[in-house]
């Protein structure tokens, strides 16, 4: 009892500090605001890229100077390094009254350190390990004059087709939820304005990751239910665990350009989820209001953007040129414009930027920082962690270092670029290890010999003679095929996401050998590959696996490390399929046949299921499930009831299973998914070893947005289930909740 009394008296004083905190610097915010005018208010709003100061100037570049000096820059983007932003930063101080900048930028996944991209992350299923990739990228940023990044990207997304699938948690509102939270704690760290942080951005503010046809830039036709239950929630999440800011879209959401949303901005984020951070822009995105057909002209985007709750205006040009105009006529009330300024100033004064405008700018840290051996270690920790290893015939993997012969083959087998995938800031190829580098500096007596066979890309078929002669010569094949770095991310969609060119030409050129097929496939998203699928002997999916990518493969290859990993979004058979998620919707006319569909939801040229599915991930050992229970098989509004179960390793390595709990709602209101994830653990188990894991079913597992969007569960039955995919269900056992 002491102790929990002592506990509370330490939540109380933190709590108490924090207010004090707040309290102290909406004093400053306050009397700073008060001698301002309202041009350098409309200063605070405008973020400027600096590509022209660090780079080749630009006819505009003396202007751009003047408006620093002239306090109508309030944020910069694209400055890097203690010497830029020192020096940008000590033109901002000449101004009238010496607000400083927040040089922001993307760093998406690492900074100097390259970590997988965050759809690989994502399949880690790794809170841990997330976070702390987040970390390390806030403490190399930090250390090179940057106090904010544009991530994570929080965007659910079940199309594949779409490049910035690469950039996100994948198809699944939970685990995208439970990732945006890790996310944001690790680039925020323990406290804002540590210098080894940056302040957070959830993006993009809302659902861009459903534009139609999986068009980047595209429009957003949803109903509110699936808004608030599917796209959100990854949002809220990010938001409780205080992200210092949101992103707006580029997506137009109901006919409704989300940057002047104000449903999305003013009514969900600022009123009824009471945040209290700030809203960037994306890119332009307040001018493209104007071809959007949603506003007349710039000065109208202007009005229309920050009176719906755009508070900063990304490299639009829209507020610094028409919103103190717009105050004048009445367009905007002053109290608009002071609410945006009210919460950008607060940013910097809780980062400590008036104290020390300098104080991320320590060449001593940056080089400190940027060379610690530490990050790299923890790099090839993440990598590991995120490789899938979809398909392993007859055991082929791992594979024995006595005697082999390897060839490691494929136009991507040597590449150090495309491990690295979109977003990279510091593209430093020589500090990536390639695949054939990787698996050479972990082969022991095994012999590798190497062919390329292509370009990346495989436009031609001219080198596949030596590459077959090379696999000829060989035990067993390593075959390293899959898009290359730029062909997911940002304006990257695709029609066609099956392998580029004659990759899959190639698998077969080579399999007519009669040799053991392994292939290592590198994508930012889910690719098509059904010969490789078909006819493979295993198939490891490496994503863009980051600058230790080609050791995490080898060691996963080798058995230096069990993969564990699980996919954190759904493998179409074929893009007719998409978009697909394993959080089906059942119909009057479900499949329960496969061989019989006539009239049934179904394809008349493809099964309904996908490749592979959400979820899906092999270890080189195998995990038995047994002995569910629940504490009691029915539970009202208030109660909670506890699932456990068995998990053994019947195998014979140690290996860790990404244990997975869904749920299905048999009767509602609203017409529930077949299956929805509801809770997952990770447990790392010796050969022989057994341990029982629980799940806590409450009232919140069972609820969901009715169609009056009201959040709540309601009196009926549902399917709980365990297992190793949601498609590999291993338990299963009812509950009933009363009311």
């Amino acid at each position: 009892m002491k102790k929990l009394h002592i506990v509370a008296a330490v939540a109380a004083t933190i709590a108490f500090a924090a207010q004090a905190q707040d309290a102290q610097i909406d004093r400053k915010v306050a009397d700073l605001m008060k001698r301002m005018t309202v041009a350098e208010k409309v200063g605070q709003l405008h973020q400027l890229s600096g590509r022209q100061f660090t780079g080749p100037t630009s006819s505009a570049y003396a202007d751009k100077l003047a408006d620093i000096r002239a306090g109508k820059v309030g944020s910069m983007l694209n400055v890097t390094g203690v010497a830029d932003t020192r020096e940008i930063q000590a033109l901002a101080l000449q101004s009238r009254l010496k607000i400083p900048l927040l040089f922001s930028l993307d760093v998406i996944h690492g900074y100097k350190t390259v970590f997988p991209v965050p759809l690989g992350e994502a399949a880690s299923w790794d809170m841990e390990a997330i976070e702390l990739s987040a970390r390390i990228a806030a403490k190399e940023a930090a250390a090179a004059g940057i106090h904010w990044t544009f991530a994570p990207m929080v965007d659910v997304a079940r199309d594949p087709r779409w490049g910035r699938v690469m950039e996100g948690a994948g198809e699944d509102t939970y685990l995208g939820s439970r990732i945006a939270a890790a996310r944001v704690h690790g680039f925020q760290g323990k406290k804002l304005g540590a210098t080894d942080s940056v302040m957070a951005t959830a993006k993009h503010f809302a659902a861009y990751g459903a534009a139609v046809a999986g068009r980047d830039y595209n429009a957003v036709d949803m109903s509110e239910q699936q808004l608030h239950e599917v796209y959100l929630p990854p949002f809220k999440a990010a938001a409780d665990a205080g992200a210092a800011t949101f992103m707006n879209s580029f997506n137009t959401l109901n006919g409704i350009p989300a940057t002047g949303n104000a449903m999305l901005q003013r009514d969900i984020l600022k009123g009824a989820w009471k945040y209290k951070g700030f809203v960037v822009s994306d890119w332009g995105s307040v001018r493209e209001m104007v071809p959007h057909g949603y506003a007349a002209d710039l000065s109208d985007a202007a009005v229309k953007a920050i009176n719906a709750g755009s508070d900063m205006d990304m490299e639009g040009y829209a507020y610094t040129q028409h919103l103190e105009a717009a105050v004048k006529a009445g367009k905007v009330k002053m109290s608009v414009l002071d609410d945006a300024v009210r919460r950008i100033l607060y940013k910097k004064f809780e980062l400590g930027l008036f104290d020390d405008p300098y104080r991320y700018s320590d060449p001593a840290r940056e080089k400190t920082v940027l060379n610690d051996s530490s990050h790299r270690a923890a790099a090839l920790d993440v990598a590991q962690k995120s490789i899938v290893l979809l398909k392993n015939e007859n055991k082929l993997l791992p594979l024995s270092r006595d005697s082999k012969r390897i060839a490691v083959i494929g136009p991507l087998a040597d590449s150090q670029r495309d491990l690295e995938g979109g977003w990279v800031v510091q593209d430093n190829r020589a500090r990536v290890v390639s695949i054939v580098e990787g698996m050479r500096g972990h082969a022991g007596k095994a012999e590798i010999s190497y062919a390329q066979a292509c370009a990346p890309g495989c436009a031609t078929t001219e080198g596949f003679a030596e590459a077959v002669a090379t696999a000829s010569r060989a035990d067993v094949v390593v075959l390293a095929v899959g898009e290359t770095w730029d062909m997911s991310g940002e304006a990257k969609s695709r029609t066609d996401i099956t392998l580029p060119g004659q990759q899959e030409a190639l698998f077969t050129a080579l399999k007519a050998t009669g040799k053991p097929m392994v292939v290592v496939m590198l994508a930012g998203r889910p690719l098509v590959f059904n010969t490789i699928a078909d006819q493979a002997d295993a198939i490891v999916y490496a994503w863009f696996p980051g600058s230790e990518g080609g050791n995490a493969v080898a060691s996963v290859l080798f058995g230096d490390y069990n993969p564990s990993a699980k996919l954190p979004i759904t493998f179409p058979r074929s893009v007719g399929q998409i978009p697909l998620s394993y959080a089906q919707y059942s119909t009057g006319r479900p499949v329960t046949d496969e061989k019989n569909v006539v009239y049934k939801s179904a394809y008349i040229d493809s099964v309904n299921t996908p490749r592979y599915a959400f979820g899906h991930g092999l270890s080189y050992t195998d995990f038995k499930y047994t002995g569910l229970t629940l504490s009691s098989p029915t539970m009202t509004q208030g109660q909670k009831v506890s699932l456990s179960f068995d998990v053994s390793n019947s195998g014979k390595v140690a290996g860790t299973e990404i244990v997975q709990l869904y749920l299905r709602d048999m009767v509602s209101s609203v017409v529930r998914p077949l299956k929805e994830l509801k809770g997952f653990q990770k447990v790392h188990l010796k050969p022989g070893e057994t341990r029982r894991l629980s799940f806590t079913i409450d009232r919140d597992t069972l609820s969901f947005f009715n169609s009056q969007l009201k959040w709540g569960a309601e009196a009926g039955d549902f399917k709980l289930m365990v297992g190793s995919a949601s498609d590999d269900i291993r338990l299963e056992g009812s509950l009933k909740l009363t009311q």
